[in-house]
């Protein structure tokens, strides 16, 4: 396997768990307890993908503080090359606040670094000998998204392919030239919220059909409801893994990290979306993104203990 380039945002998390009440303005909640762990889409897709064993390099910025090395550190231990991360002393690292409990959670974040991070600061060197160009929280990155297709070009025109993620988008006009990026991308991973933000409709399918170029495959991430992509112009649902999950952070990136996985090893399509949710319920069970994720034998082992995926008979497909 070439390495895997993961180019965004990158941050720590502090997740406090546990509250009762949630707080307002004059108050003070108490929590049960509190983690700090390696946060950000991006960050969380590059460990899934170690963990998984393929070799993966992250482009990034950062500050120059030891939220830094916390971050830094933290890939560095899951193997990945971190030779083209950024630190800038006139920038702080970027922080998350996660406020969870059982039923939900709330999230509070410092962009720090991550907004003033540009596309043409990733060096030409971080795409050389790699295989595959990930990108995510589209969105969020207000300084990579202005130059973020013509680096997925260039991705291509070194013979990458290409994944992006968009993220949920603050301002929720859900545009802002993502259909022109998505013609640079080959994989295409929006969430249920996204996707009906970007297709404007209510039904998946529906969506998936409004944002087809020619070009990306849209494997859409539905939650409790499993995932969902086209198959020859056909739905093919992969149902959800029961489980009881811990934390849910970060679940998405890691399900992100399963069908790159698979996908790029030519799996049909049926077996990366399975592969894919494995991953993703399997990431669950610590607190944040990245502190459980699966190992390939993991999800494998989830896969062959469940029942087959599902297709959506034809005529099925015009309701």
């Amino acid at each position: 396997m070439k390495p895997i380039l993961v180019v965004g945002e990158l941050n720590p998390d502090l997740i406090l768990s546990g509250y009762r009440s949630f707080p307002r303005l004059g108050q003070e909640v108490l929590v049960d307890d509190w983690t700090l762990t390696l946060g950000s889409a991006s960050a969380i897709a590059a460990v899934g993908l170690a963990r998984l064993g393929n070799p993966v390099r992250f482009a990034g910025q950062t500050g120059c503080d030891p939220w830094a090395d916390f971050c830094s550190q933290a890939l560095e231990t899951a193997g990945i090359d971190v030779s083209h991360l950024k630190r800038d002393p006139a920038v702080k690292t970027g922080l998350t606040v996660s406020i969870t409990s059982a039923s939900d959670r709330a999230l509070v974040t410092c962009l720090g670094a991550i907004a003033s991070f540009r596309a043409e600061d990733v060096p030409g060197a971080a795409l050389e000998g790699c295989g595959h160009l990930h990108i995510s929280s589209y969105f969020l990155q207000t300084g990579l998204r202005p130059g973020c297709r013509n680096l997925l070009a260039q991705a291509h025109a070194r013979g990458l392919t290409t994944s992006l993620d968009p993220g949920f988008d603050p301002s929720e006009q859900w545009d802002d030239g993502l259909r022109e990026t998505l013609r640079e991308v080959d994989v295409f991973f929006p969430n249920e919220v996204e996707l009906r933000g970007l297709g404007g409709a209510e039904d998946p399918v529906e969506c998936i059909r409004r944002l087809e170029n020619g070009r990306t495959l849209v494997v859409a991430k539905l939650g409790a409801a499993g995932c969902l992509a086209l198959e020859h112009g056909r739905p093919l649902y992969v149902p959800a893994f029961p489980v009881e999950p811990v934390d849910t952070t970060g679940a998405g990136d890691s399900f992100n990290a399963g069908f790159l996985h698979a996908w790029l090893r030519a799996q049909p399509l049926i077996e990366a979306l399975r592969f894919a949710a494995a991953c993703g319920a399997l990431s669950t069970r610590a607190m944040g993104g990245a502190g459980r994720q699966a190992s390939a034998a993991e999800a494998e082992a989830l896969v062959c203990g469940s029942g087959p995926a599902r297709r959506v008979p034809q005529e099925a497909n015009a309701q």
